[in-house]
């Protein structure tokens, strides 16, 4: 029997590994994809966008999408949309695959409902905790996971216990030179970006080669501070972690009403299925796989789900709101830079905006608004090329095509904004158990229900209005926004808040669930309301904050 066993090896799972092996328990991370060692990651476009090489095939293992058309819910599966909310099945989980951009949670995020009030048709409550709380382990994962930037007073930038961060910004593109004249001409502060990549070695880890592919690929020198690289490698060196690799998790088991006896797994290379025991069980298997592994442990103790007496398991579902933007750069009309120093590839933009974080404005009103990160188009070779291949809704062939994609790889490059802001949480945005519908292992699928909020598409289309201005300033062309209440596949929370009332959330604010004393939820799942930024440090903090509290508990069994 394991001291703890950890479902999900992501930013929360190896972060809780990291600490508990650190503290002398004997740990078991269960994944259930492989493990790629830092050497076997590529650059290659079809392997890791177009052909999943990292991802379950979507007619073995898949979700339900359901969308409203013509008034109707109507539920379709992945495989036939090909719309895929797996994000990274191998060890580490997304977190190799992330761009890397981290922001912290700004102290009002913690209490968005006394600061702002109720909205209508959004389930918005207070954090049972408060940034104060959060913050040692904002700082921890920093030192940890290797987080790099410049840190600038700003109003609305979140304060910090240590002055500046021990990583220099990475490299940057000279296009930071017009982005922040043009941000400034515009009364605009353009703030250096913390990234979780190294620009200095560390522990093993190289910096940064700025290759030009970050976000959607692998690491191969170690320096994007995944999960994997920064605290599941050196939980293994303590000789306390097992990492129990094509291991995916059926159900929990639960012998009685308080507490998870075991966990039933199977090898998914043999498909020979086991039980595996501990003291205490971890899920960090992402915001509704955690939801709809809880939901598929019911049994005749907890009959709605395993930690479901409150009836809010898989309920108010979140993710990343906002949209983004772009324009496109030429030589001609070019300003405070050459051309040539445009065109140089690997370096970062690095610049983020703050300034409509907390928006006060004499026409719209006063709401609670968000960030926004700029940065070059995907470089992605075989997508750029694809672009702007018709004329007159007819595809263009030959050597016209030739002349386009020339020119676009050449005489052109597109800079584009990211908009991030509160996915409010609705009645109309969970998980389920699809009652059809299941999966090459026999268990019923998540359904998925997304909507968002009106609010989150104010919210955005105020934002992108004032970054067009900054595109236009910086003499871009071909501008425009796509503001939508589309979902980020990438950036999942909810469907296990926390909270005091056992009545209204699935965790009490450690993150242990409420019904059963020996499991705790340490994904993203826990979040109320997901704040303005990106989730990935939030993750990273929460589940070293979490791992703490487990360590006490431990301790006293």
């Amino acid at each position: 029997m394991y001291d703890v066993v950890i479902v999900g090896s992501g930013a929360s799972g190896g972060a809780v590994a990291y600490t508990l092996c650190k503290a002398g328990f004997k740990v078991a991370l269960l994944e259930k994809g492989r493990l790629m060692k830092r050497e076997e990651f590529s650059k290659d476009e079809q392997a890791y966008c177009r052909r999943d090489l990292v991802t379950p095939n979507l007619f073995d293992e898949y979700h339900t999408i359901e969308e409203k058309v013509e008034g109707e819910w109507v539920a379709t599966p992945s495989y036939e949309s090909g719309w895929s909310f797996w994000n990274g099945n191998i060890v580490g989980g997304s977190s190799n695959f992330m761009s890397g951009m981290l922001h912290r949670m700004h102290p009002d995020d913690f209490r968005l409902k006394s600061k702002y009030g109720e909205i209508k048709g959004a389930n918005v409550v207070d954090w049972p905790i408060g940034y104060g709380e959060m913050e040692p382990y904002y700082a921890l994962a920093e030192e940890l996971v290797g987080i790099s930037g410049h840190f600038e007073p700003h109003p609305f930038a979140p304060w910090r216990s240590t002055p500046d961060f021990r990583q220099a910004p990475t490299k940057e593109n000279a296009v930071v030179k017009l982005l922040d004249k043009s941000c400034k001409t515009l009364g605009i502060t353009p703030l250096v970006t913390s990234r979780a990549v190294l620009s200095a070695s560390k522990a093993g880890r190289d910096a940064c080669y700025y290759s030009n592919f970050c976000g959607s690929y692998g690491c191969s020198s170690g320096a994007k501070g995944s999960s994997r690289e920064a605290l599941i490698v050196p939980a293994l060196a303590t000789g306390n972690l097992t990492l129990l690799s094509n291991t995916h998790v059926k159900k929990l088991h639960a012998d009685n009403t308080e507490s998870v006896s075991y966990a039933i797994v199977v090898d998914t290379i043999t498909g020979e299925e086991k039980q595996i025991k501990a003291k205490l069980f971890v899920l960090a298997a992402q915001a509704h796989e955690t939801a709809r592994l809880l939901l598929n442990s019911a049994n005749e103790y907890h009959p709605h789900g395993l930690a479901n007496s409150s009836g809010e398991l898989g309920k108010n579902l979140l993710f990343s709101g906002g949209g983004s933007g772009q324009g496109e750069l030429y030589k001609e009309g070019l300003k405070e830079i050459e051309f040539e120093e445009l065109m140089t590839t690997g370096l970062f933009v690095n610049r983020s905006v703050l300034d409509w974080y907390f928006i006060d404005d004499p026409k719209e009103g006063r709401f609670k608004g968000g960030s926004v990160e700029f940065m070059f188009e995907h470089q992605n070779i075989i997508s750029r090329a694809a672009k702007d291949n018709q004329e007159e809704g007819k595809l263009v062939w030959g050597s016209a095509l030739g002349e386009r994609i020339v020119k676009r790889f050449r005489e052109q490059k597109s800079i584009r904004f990211e908009i991030f802001n509160d996915w409010l949480p609705t009645d109309d945005c969970f998980v389920a158990l699809d009652p059809v519908h299941k999966d090459k292992y026999g268990m019923p699928v998540g359904k998925l229900r997304l909507n968002g909020h009106p609010q989150d598409i104010k919210v955005g289309e105020y934002i992108a209005k004032h970054c067009e201005k900054i595109l236009q300033e910086m003499g871009a062309q071909n501008i425009y926004a796509s503001i939508s209440a589309v979902p980020a596949q990438n950036l999942v929370a909810g469907g296990c808040r926390f909270g005091d009332d056992p009545k209204t959330s699935v965790l009490n604010k450690e993150c242990r669930a409420h019904d059963v004393k020996n499991l705790y939820v340490a994904d993203a799942s826990f979040m109320p309301t997901g704040g303005s930024v990106p989730y990935t440090w939030t993750i990273y903090a929460n589940a070293l904050r979490v791992a703490d509290a487990i360590v006490k508990q431990l301790k006293n069994i």
